[in-house]
């Protein structure tokens, strides 16, 4: 009995796997062809090896509280690919779950065709042409919005990744920056293939030839000698962060708009992806995406005052060390961060509580916080410690966060894990905004305590690209409604 129930197993699995693997071709071809992008749940599909696809179908029992298999979506899948899509999001296990409930009272040709009538228009494109993107710097955020963006480059026909602006730093330049694209310490080796062109002084990831342009002042550059119009630039060097600094960019041509990967000040728009997206107008040329912790804290902080209210809290982030500090200990013009970071806990100030009242007004003046630079080199926590207007409980209030993890208009921004093991470095690589770590919420009355994961790095980058997409107009029609 044992040994046939080993075999079951196992067998199952084959064929999971089996389907998973004949669905990877269709997946590419939609996105490729039709830039469609599947999902499952909220769980994008494209570009995901054989394993992933049946974790987001495992992910789907979270929302569903039952399995859904390969099997179920699978023609669905070929019933899409029958189609003449335009761009869009279509969720996979949504319109699996519907056709079952229907009992076969029509055909799945015939129950896809319908539901997905409005997009089934033929393939068109999104934007009249592609948006070049231009990244200024690429250190730490500019090579992980580099891979994210050559990610999605699909049919080439959304945004593309034109250059990179750096300042030379010396004869193998070159070669030396397309080896950091390559291989990352935290982040692991790229998903593709790098070459470069030493003619072209670029580099070529999965086809996208991303030029490394030479200067040391934004307005000195010409991007349109390089065929580059209309670009919007990335500036992720906190260099400048104020308007009259950041409209350097806007006096070289070539460039329409430019994003500020840090917080912005003055009357510069800050802008935190899924939360205030009402802010990014076509008349505005200069916006800011806010940090990594006020991306992270916001969408949790926005969820809980719109169900609970909050009367006043503060914030305290666990945050992993950065650039800015010092390997040994040496020299540093701000208190405490010329300490060797990682071998300190360092004590810093944070403007995340002051720049949440910039995304979320109703919060002005109802939040501290501070922050603690600790030994990690990715992943950071945020602590929240609310007064809220009502009472709760830690069931309510987990079950409510929760549900807006799995099924809300902030589920790109919020996760949600009820692991009882999970440490920070089972974060690397989320691309939500922040993730609730449940099993550690505390609740007494009206006070809770939120923990809330981040990937300051990756999970930053994915926001900024978001914000990307909507400057540039490309917000795909997301279906079954």
């Amino acid at each position: 009995m044992k040994i046939e129930k080993q075999e079951a197993y196992l067998k199952e699995w084959q064929s999971h796997e089996e389907l998973a693997e004949r669905m990877l071709p269709i997946i590419g071809h939609l996105y490729r062809d039709n830039n469609v992008v599947t999902t499952v749940y909220g769980r994008s599909l494209v570009n995901s090896p054989t394993i992933e696809i049946l974790k987001a179908h495992r992910f789907a029992r979270l929302v569903l509280d039952g399995e859904l298999t390969v099997q179920e979506t699978f023609p669905v899948l070929e019933a899409v690919s029958k189609l003449d899509i335009a761009p869009a999001r279509i969720d996979l296990g949504r319109l699996a779950v519907r056709y079952q409930a229907l009992q076969g009272k029509v055909s799945v040709d015939d129950f896809v065709a319908s539901e997905l009538a409005s997009v089934n228009t033929g393939r068109t494109s999104l934007l009249d042409e592609p948006q070049d993107i231009v990244l200024y710097g690429f250190g730490r955020i500019g090579r992980l919005l580099a891979r994210i963006l050559v990610e999605k480059s699909g049919s080439g026909e959304k945004l593309r990744l034109r250059a990179a602006v750096v300042r030379k730093g010396g004869p193998d330049d070159l070669v030396k920056r397309a080896s950091l694209l390559r291989r990352d310490s935290v982040h692991g080796q790229f998903n593709g293939i790098i070459t470069i062109d030493e003619e072209e002084n670029a580099i070529i990831a999965n086809g996208n030839m991303i030029r490394i342009i030479y200067s040391d002042a934004p307005e000195n550059v010409d991007y349109t000698q390089y065929g580059i119009r209309n670009a919007i630039v990335i500036d992720n060097t906190g260099k400048w962060r104020d308007r009259e600094g950041l409209g350097r960019h806007l006096k070289a041509p070539g460039v329409s708009q430019v994003l500020l990967t840090a917080p912005g000040k003055g009357d510069i728009p800050n802008v935190v992806a899924g939360i205030n997206n009402e802010l990014i107008v076509a008349q505005e040329t200069i916006f800011s995406a806010a940090s990594c912790t006020t991306n992270a804290i916001v969408p949790v902080l926005k969820a809980v005052s719109d169900k609970f209210g909050i009367v006043s809290g503060h914030v305290e982030t666990c945050h992993s060390y950065t650039n800015d500090q010092n390997l040994i200990d040496n020299y540093h013009k701000a208190d405490r961060r010329g300490r060797s970071a990682p071998l300190n806990m360092v004590i810093t100030e944070t403007g995340a509580a002051k720049a949440v009242a910039k995304v979320l007004p109703e919060l002005t003046g109802k939040l501290t916080g501070n922050a603690i630079r600790v030994p990690t080199p990715n992943v950071s926590l945020a602590i929240l410690n609310l007064q809220l207007k009502q009472e709760t409980d830690v069931e309510t209030l987990n079950s409510y966060l929760r549900a807006i993890s799995l099924d809300s208009p902030l589920q790109n921004q919020i996760d949600y894990t009820n692991s009882p093991d999970v440490v920070s470095s089972d974060f690397v690589g989320s691309r939500h905004a922040g993730v609730v770590d449940s099993l550690a919420t505390i609740v007494q009355g009206n006070r809770c305590v939120l923990y809330v994961w981040y990937d300051n790095e990756f999970g930053y980058s994915c926001q900024v690209v978001r914000m990307v997409q909507k400057m540039a107009g490309l917000e795909l029609p997301a279906l079954p409604a």
